[in-house]
């Protein structure tokens, strides 16, 4: 067995941020359970500028990235460079996550956070969450966290697309909605739904669904 050396008097040692920068809680908490690991293929599908990436990066994942916003895309590529520079710029993409140019069961792992309230209408809340699971492989985790009606109501603006406290549109869905949603994508819950409730605000809720194998 190989010894694990200490760290050397000196050496300089990383804060917490700066080992996992602003990680989504829930991101972290599926880190620790080691359903996200070093090794592992991760694709995040809404990267923004990599909040859930620094650990990532830093602990030895096979990391693709996607956003519509060049910016975003632009900071993660450097933050990649930086933190580990074997990965190729071409992971680094701009685009849609509903027309997205990976492969079929590309990823181990797909993430996409705080995204999919921003749907314009149902068909595109679908055709995003068709996509996000086309790139999972078999066996593989999808990680969503996105608004939801599940503990608050709000003011409906049309279809399934309701104001929240801020006056944002958001569309929202239900546990009803995500559950039968688990059900027809042959897929199973990780985790029970885990809802955040911000007070007069929104909903957070945290849906993480595993790819049977031999599933769609």
């Amino acid at each position: 067995m190989t010894e694990t050396l200490p760290p050397q008097p000196g050496a300089p040692r990383l804060s917490i941020q700066e080992q996992f920068g602003q990680i989504d809680i829930y991101v972290f908490d599926q880190i620790l359970r080691g359903n996200i690991a070093p090794g592992m293929r991760v694709l995040d599908a809404g990267c923004g500028y990599g909040r859930n990436l620094v650990h990532l990066l830093r602990e030895g994942c096979e990391v693709f990235a996607l956003d519509a916003d060049e910016a975003g895309v632009g900071h993660v590529r450097a933050l990649a460079a930086m933190l580990a520079p074997e990965l190729p710029a071409e992971n680094f993409r701009v685009g849609a996550i509903e027309r997205m140019d990976f492969p079929d069961a590309f990823a181990d792992v797909v993430i996409c956070s705080s995204v999919l309230h921003f749907a314009r209408d149902e068909q595109h809340f679908l055709a995003m969450v068709e996509e996000l699971w086309r790139v999972l492989r078999p066996g593989g985790m999808l990680f969503c966290r996105l608004g939801s009606r599940i503990g608050m109501d709000f003011e409906r603006v049309r279809d399934n697309v309701y104001r929240i406290g801020d006056g944002s549109e958001w569309f929202l869905v239900d546990e009803a909605v995500l559950l039968r949603m688990t059900e027809q994508m042959g897929g199973l819950l990780v985790d029970p739904l885990k809802t955040t409730i911000v007070q007069d605000y929104r909903c957070m809720t945290t849906w993480v669904v595993r790819k049977r194998t031999g599933g769609r």
